[in-house]
This record gives C-alpha cells, sequence and structure tokens, in this order.
C-alpha cells in the first residue's frame, strides 16, 4: 500500500482515467482496460535442504494480448503480491504500446526474500514457478523477463524447465537469459542505456545544460548502469543511494568507486569524501535530473513540493504519485514517465525473443542502435503530444499508448 492510502493497482487506473480525459477511446477499450485479461495465483511446493516443504505464493498476471504476447518481468521480493503484480502488468501494457513494440503486458513474482534460499532452493523455486504456469507461457502467448531480484541466472533455470516441460527448443518463452544460452547484447544495461537515450533525445527541449547535475535514488542493475552512462559521457552524478542510504558529493562520484564500495562493505555507509544521507533527504537534493531507479511510490504529495530538480526521470516502476505530478506539473517540473523512461528494457527483450525465434545474434552495437533510434523517435511522439494536448509526460505517453491500443482492437475486429 501507498503512503497516500493508494494501492498500486488503484494509482495505475487513476493514471489510465485522467489519460482517458484527454484521449478520446472506445467503450470496449475502456472496459477492457479495467481488468486483466487472466490473473493467476498458484502454490509453489519446495523442498528445502533441511527437508522439509516449504509453500511458496507465486501469481502471474496477463493483462492485455491485443497487441501481441504478454511481456513482463517476475520479481521475487517480499512484499510481492497480486494487486502490485496487476498494476505493473498493467503499466506493461501502456510501456509497450509506448515503445510500439508488438507485445502486450504482462508480470509475474513470488513472495519471498531471496536472500533466505540456498542457491539449490532458490533453482527449485524458479522451475517449481515454470511447473505451475508453463502452460499458459510461450513465444506466442506470454514472455516473462527478470524483474527485481531475479538474474539471468534464474531466466536460465526457468528457460530450461520451459524446454523440458513442452519440448519447445526454439528458447524463445524467457528473455534477460545468459549470453551463452539465447540472451541479447546489451541487455544488462538496456533500462539504464534507454533511459540516458531518452534524456539525451529530450534534453535541449527540456532546456537542460549541456552538462547536467544527476541523483539516482537505487544502484541496483538500472540504477548503477545509468549512473555509469551519466558519468561516462560528461554529466556529474551528485549522489547514489541503495535501501538503507545515500552518498553525497557536490564534487560528484564515481559510480564504479561506489559500486565497488557497497560490494564489498554490503552498504554504502562510510564511502569516503562523501556526505551520508537519509532516501528521503537524497530525492531532495537540488539537482538537474532525478533518477528514481528504486521502487514504487517514493515521490509523494508529502514531499513532491520539496523536490528540487529540474526533471525527474524515472526508471523505477511508479515512482511518482498522481497528486505528486499535479505538483512538480505546476512547478514546471518535467517527469518523464518510467513507461517512456524505462522502456529500454522490455525493448531489448523484445530484440532478444526476435532473435532466438529467427536464430539470430546481434552484436551490442546493432541493439543499442536499434534501442537508441526507437527511443529517440517514441521520445520526440511523447514530446510532441504533450505540446499538442497541453498536458504532462505522463498523460501524453498514455494518450499515444491508447490510441495504439484502440488502432490493435480495431484491427482485430476487422
Amino acid at each position: 500500500m501507498a503512503s497516500n492510502g493508494v494501492s498500486p493497482f488503484e494509482q495505475a487506473q487513476l493514471q489510465l482515467s485522467r489519460a482517458l480525459k484527454i484521449q478520446k477511446v472506445s467503450d470496449a477499450l475502456r472496459a477492457r482496460l479495467q481488468k486483466p485479461e487472466r490473473e493467476i495465483t498458484v502454490a509453489i511446493p519446495v523442498t528445502m535442504d533441511d527437508g522439509t516443504t516449504r509453500v511458496f505464493e507465486g501469481y502471474r498476471v496477463q493483462y492485455s494480448s491485443l497487441r501481441g504476447p504478454y511481456k513482463g518481468g517476475i520479481r521475487f521480493h517480499h512484499d510481492a503480491n497480486i494487486d502490485e503484480v496487476k498494476a505493473l502488468a498493467f503499466w506493461m501494457t501502456i510501456k509497450c504500446a509506448v515503445a510500439g513494440i508488438p507485445m502486450g503486458g504482462g508480470k509475474g513474482g513470488i513472495t519471498l526474500d531471496p536472500k533466505e534460499l540456498s542457491k539449490g532452493e532458490l533453482e527449485r523455486l524458479s522451475r517449481g514457478w515454470v511447473g505451475a504456469l508453463y502452460p499458459v507461457l510461450g513465444p506466442e502467448r506470454d514472455v516473462p523477463a527478470p524483474d527485481v531480484n531475479t538474474t539471468p541466472e534464474i531466466m536460465r533455470w526457468m528457460a530450461d524447465e520451459y524446454k523440458k516441460l513442452t519440448g519447445d527448443i526454439r528458447n524463445g518463452t524467457f528473455t534477460g537469459k545468459p549470453l551463452d544460452y539465447g540472451g541479447s547484447e546489451g541487455r544488462g544495461a538496456a533500462t539504464g542505456a534507454g533511459g540516458f537515450d531518452v534524456f539525451k533525445a529530450l534534453q535541449t527541449e527540456m532546456k537542460l545544460p549541456e552538462s547536467v547535475s544527476v541523483v539516482i535514488q537505487g544502484v541496483g542493475n538500472v540504477g548503477g548502469n545509468a549512473a555509469k552512462i551519466f558519468h561516462a559521457l560528461g554529466h556529474k552524478v551528485l549522489a547514489m543511494s541503495d535501501s538503507k542510504g545515500g552518498v553525497y558529493s557536490p564534487r560528484g562520484l564515481d559510480p564504479d568507486a561506489v559500486e565497488k564500495y557497497k560490494k564489498e562493505n554490503g552498504a554504502l555507509k562510510g564511502f569516503p569524501h562523501a556526505k551520508y544521507i537519509s532516501n528521503g533527504k537524497l530525492l531532495e537534493l537540488p539537482c538537474d535530473v532525478l533518477i528514481p531507479a528504486a521502487l514504487e511510490n517514493q515521490i509523494t504529495k508529502k514531499n513532491a513540493r520539496n523536490i528540487k530538480a529540474k526533471v525527474v526521470l524515472e526508471l523505477a516502476n511508479g515512482p511518482t504519485s498522481t497528486e505528486a505530478d499535479d505538483v512538480l506539473f505546476k512547478k514546471g517540473v518535467h517527469v518523464v514517465p518510467d513507461v517512456l523512461a524505462n522502456s529500454g528494457g522490455v525493448v531489448v527483450s523484445t530484440y532478444e525473443w526476435e532473435q532466438n525465434l529467427k536464430g539470430e545474434h546481434w552484436s551490442e552495437k546493432d541493439v543499442l542502435h536499434k534501442l537508441r533510434k526507437l527511443l529517440d523517435r517514441e521520445s520526440k511522439n511523447v514530446w510532441e503530444r504533450s505540446k499538442k494536448l497541453k498536458t504532462d509526460l505522463r498523460r501524453a505517453a498514455f494518450a499515444l499508448a491508447l490510441e495504439r491500443l484502440e488502432e490493435a482492437l480495431y484491427a482485430k475486429k476487422v
């Protein structure tokens, strides 16, 4: 539950209803987007290392297949629940439509803290998730990917289990796999790299200087890669954080050094020549670009007035509440929404699926070039739509997605 008492799915539906006020759609599409096409909760029994059996709760929500197979990650998190997964599956539906890729929206999860399981237990659990859900998965049906706390290795186990159970050797059901198991070049950095591509496409329009100051909440795969890319291309990373807190230096941080320190010490506290600050304070630091790259509902009605960034680039899913959107829009802060800003991951996942089905392997240069071209085009489409509708970038992105979903629905009827 968000701090404002609104659940993630209610938040998603609120964003939809706001977009529907500026983008007219048919009653049929409106009705379809209010509920997922299918939501599944499964019990996954796992034999633990001590011989006991523990039953975990797993989920898959298949929200919309209007534009193609369901696409979306699987998260292993102690707070994962069906409502959150439903919201994420809805956002994936919108995200794939904004990116213009031939995919629908889905999401999955298991409620657990993966740190509490041994590697063997984690593998049995991952295979168990596939065992419970494989009849509804497949390259033409539903194509899962990694998300919070799931790795290429977990995707390998899942892809292997699917192959064993179905005999399908095309390897196109799971994406985010290791390179030696059909994974795509550029996939690991795709969300962070894509976020930078979106920033670059809109930098001039948002009246940002050539070299910007950046604050990043989250040092995982997404936030860490974004930090390295911004830093390498001449921008100043002022602050970075993990779930416990962050480090701040007005002179700028070296993201590689921060990552190394975190690996060696398990936390960021004590990082030399930097001030240790809370995640709450980190969000309110003065900067050009604030990048929430952690979890949902970080910028709310409570702290939106204190945000001093000129631009919020959402690399996490759902980090800004609807009320905060309004506050920031009035302040002239551009919020580049998650459904555009963090779509690099799903775009490159789709490239992986395409490579698997065609039996091809593209170079990292080709993958990232294709990604940059696509995101440059769609970022400009969203910006133009926001100017035309005189609205914020989130509603503009939703309006574009709704138009494309309507076209897909019409094509199905014809």
